[in-house]
């Protein structure tokens, strides 16, 4: 008997003869009430330390220009081409061709009000995980209507069977101090641009 079958010799024996585990109550708030979705979701990504830019349509191009500057931009193939004109469509960088670029701009698929989160699901406008990693400055545009108040609420809006990423500011961790160090497992700068 190998180690693999000695656990689950185990785990069965322990098993036998138990009674199954009672029903996980599901009665959570699944809808929220707060008056202001996108305001609420514009407050909470401001408090991840993330940069809100709240824009019409019609400036979404000069915003962004605006906060890119001359640096060398990467684009998902899909996004909306004249958000960004002298974006550099993805074709497959490696990591380290990826951290030559200043900044990725992207779509993504819904945001979270309560919790200030941003999720990306991998389709045309937003890109393979890589690009939205790698690059140290990530400007990512939030349509009003992909806001949704509650986790609840943006899981009926996304498939499971995509790769999802989850982004609540800018990446960060602390060190045995407790020191917060920004930057460490993705972009130092995260710009959200709320259009409507």
């Amino acid at each position: 008997m190998n180690a693999r079958e000695e656990v689950l010799a185990r785990v069965r024996a322990a098993l036998d003869g138990s009674t199954p585990p009672p029903p996980v109550p599901r009665d959570y708030a699944t809808t929220g009430t707060h008056p202001d979705v996108v305001g609420l979701f514009a407050e909470r990504v401001d408090d991840y330390r993330a940069q809100v830019h709240r824009v019409a349509a019609r400036d979404v191009p000069a915003t962004i220009a605006g906060l890119v500057g001359d640096g060398r931009v990467v684009v998902p193939a899909g996004l909306a081409p004249p958000w960004v004109p002298r974006g550099i469509v993805d074709t497959g960088f490696t990591a380290l061709e990826l951290d030559e670029f200043d900044a990725v701009v992207t779509g993504c698929r819904v945001g979270i009000a309560v919790t200030g989160t941003i999720v990306l699901d991998g389709a045309a406008d937003q890109g393979r995980r890589a690009l939205t990693l790698v690059p140290d400055h990530h400007v990512c545009v939030v349509r009003a209507d992909q806001v949704v108040e509650t986790v609840p609420q943006a899981l009926h809006r996304l498939d499971p069977t995509r790769v999802l990423t989850f982004i609540s500011g800018p990446s960060a961790t602390s060190d045995i101090e407790l020191q917060r160090v920004e930057g460490v497992h993705g972009p130092r700068r995260l710009d959200v641009l709320i259009v409507g």
